[in-house]
């Protein structure tokens, strides 16, 4: 997969919306998204809609990724992903936000109920994606381009080894941003660890495509009635990392565990490496979010030390 993605920039809103033969925006509706972009709900004058998230100008490259990440997911034929319609940016005021911008125009999804088998058949379907062949994206672990794990640049310079990617391009990035947080016992906690990862996590018999930001607010119910993936932070990696995720803020209904169980047996020693695998997030929040993620941090260190 190129790392650019298939899909090329617009350099304007109206260039994009003019190649996809769209209609005229008749209204810009805020929506509740996340706190990175501004999220719309975008109605046009035939009575389509379109779903449109927006930034600066100067943060284009957040589209970017994404779009790759979606890409590499639905290239997989496993779990549904919103069709990417354009992204691009937009200099001046033809758009709706009349002003410079960075845009991304995706398949609107409007509120529909779950199916009866929606969490069981997500863990299923995730399970798929985890064992399917990634060789065509990214040989090793890694991407082919560096993305984002929310608003934080993350590294994805392929590798031979999980263990050795997890820790260069994972935890080190994170360690070295958030230094200020700890004391130097702590950072020396924080080398040994890292040092030691290879008693700790196991390499995988091949890399498997991870959507890398795999939480409750990142899954979204399709007309289908069924799960589709947004937002992700794509990389190859060990589906242990993107099932440990699950696992962060309250986890999965029980029943998306036993779904992925049925299709890719989970070993009894994953859950002794599943604090390890989110020290990663837990980091990133300390330096998205402040010192109330510190002890959570630390906590894991001490375990691991």
């Amino acid at each position: 997969m190129d790392s650019s993605g298939t899909h090329k920039p617009f350099s304007s809103f109206a260039q994009a919306m003019n190649h996809l033969g769209l209609g005229k925006v008749v209204s810009a509706r805020p929506m509740i998204g996340g706190d990175i972009n501004h999220a719309y709900k975008l109605e046009l004058a035939d009575g389509a809609s379109v779903f449109m998230k927006a930034n600066s100008r100067d943060n284009a490259d957040f589209f970017r990724a994404e779009v790759t990440g979606l890409e590499a997911i639905a290239s997989l034929k496993v779990l549904s992903v919103p069709r990417i319609l354009a992204w691009g940016t937009d200099d001046g005021q033809d758009n709706p936000l009349r002003g410079p911008c960075s845009f991304l125009l995706l398949e609107f999804l409007p509120p529909t109920a779950k199916a009866p088998n929606y969490w069981e058949e997500l863990g299923r379907n995730l399970a798929r994606l985890h064992l399917a062949d990634c060789s065509s994206i990214v040989k090793g672990f890694g991407f082919p381009s560096d993305n984002y794990i929310g608003a934080t640049p993350q590294r994805n310079q392929v590798a031979a080894s999980w263990v050795d990617f997890f820790r260069e391009c994972r935890l080190r990035p994170q360690f070295q941003m958030a230094a200020g947080h700890f004391t130097r016992g702590q950072l020396e906690t924080a080398e040994n660890v890292m040092g030691r990862l290879e008693e700790f996590l196991p390499e995988p018999e091949k890399p498997s495509l991870l959507h890398g930001d795999l939480w409750g607010g990142n899954v979204h119910t399709g007309g289908d009635g069924q799960a589709w993936l947004i937002d992700p932070a794509a990389y190859c990696g060990h589906w242990e990392a993107d099932l440990a995720m699950t696992r962060l803020f309250g986890g999965f209904p029980r029943k998306f565990y036993e779904g992925y169980h049925q299709v890719n047996p989970i070993p009894s020693g994953f859950s002794r490496r599943l604090d390890l695998y989110n020290l990663y997030h837990l980091l990133n929040h300390l330096n998205l979010f402040g010192s109330s993620y510190l002890g959570q941090v630390l906590d894991i260190l001490v375990t691991y030390k």
